[in-house]
């Protein structure tokens, strides 16, 4: 990984234009090609960023990234404050606490409890940038991209949005669609998840631990 801090100004050009004036930013460059551009603050979200795969070029003060879908991003150096490389190795990835794990489980071995007609492909199905929770085809033969949380937030709906990207990068698998599960889905999640398309699902974790299919319940 690479962490440069710099005062630069970004500019986007794809399905709509945005620019970000001079200012001091963290960007930060992954082994796997994602270029990222984060201010001080505003949590764990970039300012803008471009997903791999795609290009970076480096000319003297600018950096060009660009995506086979025609997008760039193009971050001019007005001065460079700090640059780092750090070799970070594999990452173990997230690991589910107890109640998380055992409800994915559940959902594995019942996928039509999420949705009539649903069947498991596989779980923890692997992507570049982590494992898919449960990859499934629908009654029509779809492919449906379904990530478990206990609780239900948008870091988890955004999540989910960055496995569809990787998944629809294999082209064996065509259109993939999402669907966020979890005991509680936050209003702000529900909102995010609808705007991306994706459904959403609320599960009882004792229900399914226990009582019929016909009583477990689904909004």
């Amino acid at each position: 990984m690479r962490l440069v801090i710099a005062r630069c100004s970004v500019d986007y050009s794809g399905r709509l234009d945005a620019h970000l004036p001079e200012a001091t930013r963290l960007i930060m460059v992954k082994a796997d090609g994602c270029v990222a551009i984060h201010a001080d603050g505003g949590a764990y979200k970039p300012l803008n960023w471009m997903n791999a795969p795609n290009t970076l070029n480096i000319d003297d003060s600018t950096w060009t990234v660009a995506n086979p879908k025609g997008e760039t991003l193009t971050i001019t150096l007005f001065e460079v404050l700090s640059d780092v490389d750090a070799e970070l190795g594999e990452d173990p990835g997230l690991q589910k606490d107890g109640v998380e794990a055992h409800l994915q489980e559940l959902l594995a071995a019942r996928p039509e409890s999420i949705e009539d007609g649903l069947r498991l492909v596989r779980r923890e199905y692997p992507t570049a940038i982590g494992p898919v929770d449960l990859l499934c085809r629908d009654a029509d033969d779809g492919v449906v991209a379904v990530e478990v949380k206990r609780r239900g937030e948008i870091d988890g709906v955004e999540q989910l949005s960055r496995y569809i990207e990787r998944l629809e990068l294999d082209s064996t698998l065509g259109d993939v669609r999402g669907v966020f599960v979890a005991q509680v889905v936050k209003p702000q999640a529900r909102v995010l998840a609808e705007s991306r398309g994706f459904r959403w699902v609320e599960v009882d974790y004792d229900d399914l631990r226990g009582l019929r299919p016909d009583e477990l319940r689904l909004f």
